[in-house]
């Protein structure tokens, strides 16, 4: 029996097999959540210097591969050892090999939320397209929001290919129909382009950015347009209650911007997993006289 046959037969192993995907597949996405702003930057540069006819300086290469991992304190590459998910961490107790410089816990609690999620996506969905099609937009979602709490930047370089990669899981009906994926990213990106409009109109302040937009509609591309308002109301009750939590408790300025990002992207799993039977509870519960 091939490993493909496996994995089809025996869902734990398949569950465990998502899992230990997951994990690596979150070390790596520590490394686009570092680097993928700094990348966008650089190139901002160059293109500020060209439209200035300065003369572009070339930098060395700086990519999500090259150059190596290594310590920001002391320059210590990283070793494939160092490099394993969770386990190097715990093993080096939090701390570079070389300086002693504490590492952020950030890292294994990416590699930890990553593969839990695949985990349960492997479970929740089964051996199949659909399986497939959750990983993918768990790990785009994992990095976007890292990068939004980072930067409060939502880049195209994941946002436009998660919109089309959605439709295209959605000709073959994995999560909704097509005509349902089409309508789900127009009209998730045109809700939240009329509340930008609306509200700097009547403010003239900028509530929020275009990569809400893009990414809102990406979710309705993935998850069809009657998906929409459950991720709409879930982000934004979780949003208010933590943007309250902040100014009251931490005395979080009103003028500091809190990204809007992270709040999309729960909203987007939460309706990943559980939209379709969060949406029937509620229209029962309209329907009791």
């Amino acid at each position: 029996m091939s490993l493909f046959q496996v994995l089809q037969a025996v869902p734990a192993a398949f569950v465990l097999a998502c899992l230990l995907l997951g994990l690596m597949v979150g070390s790596f996405l520590n490394v686009v959540i570092h680097r993928l702003p700094r990348m966008m930057e650089r190139g901002w540069q160059r293109q500020c210097a060209e439209l200035r006819g300065e003369d572009v300086v070339p930098h060395a290469a700086y990519n999500l591969l090259v150059p190596r991992s290594a310590c920001p304190h002391c320059n210590h590459a990283i070793t494939a050892w160092e490099n394993i998910p969770v386990l190097s961490y715990l093993y080096l107790r939090g701390k570079c090999k070389g300086c002693g410089a504490p590492i952020s816990p950030r890292y294994p609690v990416i590699e930890t939320l990553t593969g839990l999620l695949c985990a349960y996506a492997a479970w929740h969905f089964g051996f199949g397209a659909a399986a497939l099609g959750a990983l993918l937009l768990i790990w785009a979602l994992v990095a976007l929001t890292a990068i939004d709490f980072d930067t409060q930047l939502l880049p195209d370089d994941i946002t436009l290919p998660l919109l089309w990669t959605g439709l295209l899981f959605n000709v073959f009906g994995v999560f909704t129909t097509l005509s349902g994926a089409v309508l789900g990213a127009v009209c998730g990106y045109l809700v939240l382009w009329s509340v930008y409009w609306v509200f700097k109109l009547v403010t003239g302040k900028e509530g929020m950015g275009y990569g809400d937009f893009k990414l809102l509609a990406a979710l309705g591309a993935w998850l069809g347009w009657q998906m929409l308002p459950l991720i709409i109301l879930l982000s934004s009750l979780v949003g208010a209650v933590v943007g309250i939590t902040l100014i009251v408790a931490l005395k979080h300025g009103r003028n500091i911007p809190i990204p809007f990002g992270p709040y999309l992207a729960g909203g987007g799993l939460i309706a990943l997993f559980w939209g379709a039977s969060l949406t029937q509870s509620y229209l029962q519960l309209l329907a009791v006289p």
